[in-house]
């Protein structure tokens, strides 16, 4: 169980992910968590930063996928607005809604890179998915309260990984 909670990469931000060499590996679709992975938690709006990076990816020839949590209105508003495919309420970390996210692309889990801030629901899932995993610093300190409890038990993990040399 714990080897499904060892992210393939930890970086601090989407911003430094060598997409370039994750192409040259095989990776087509590009999975994201929306809160405090791609904007702050609870923020409605796009920074322009963000939307040149889907559009860079695009132009690299991945799918962007949106997978939250967080509610329709809230993922479907930030989705449209990138012009990528989104899944909300998607119950992470179980893999039901990775799944529809590459059936939808046309893509294989080993063609999929899913990228998050949580152990628990992102990294979890997309490793029990057969994806790779990057793990980022979340963006804010402002979490919802489930996040915030799940953090306490997230950062044992995290001190207990380094510990033994795993991440």
């Amino acid at each position: 169980m714990l080897k499904k909670l060892i992210p393939n990469m930890q970086i601090k931000s989407i911003y430094e992910i060598d997409f370039k060499h994750l192409k040259e590996q095989g990776i087509l679709l590009i999975i994201c968590d929306l809160d405090n992975t791609l904007v702050e938690w609870r923020s409605m709006d796009i920074p322009e930063k963000l939307s040149v990076w889907i559009k860079e990816l695009k132009h690299l020839g991945f799918k962007v996928c949106i997978v939250s949590n967080n509610n329709i209105e809230r993922v479907g508003k930030f989705a449209q607005g990138l012009d990528v495919l989104w899944f909300a309420k998607a119950g992470k970390p179980l893999t039901r809604t990775f799944h529809l996210a590459i059936k939808q692309a046309g893509v294989k889990p080993e063609q999929t890179v899913v990228i998050g801030d949580q152990i628990f629901t992102d990294i979890l899932g997309g490793n029990c998915l057969g994806a790779r995993t990057i793990l980022v610093t979340p963006i804010s300190k402002r979490e919802f309260l489930g996040t915030r409890v799940m953090r306490k038990a997230e950062k044992l993990v995290i001190a207990y990984l380094r510990k033994k040399g795993k991440l």
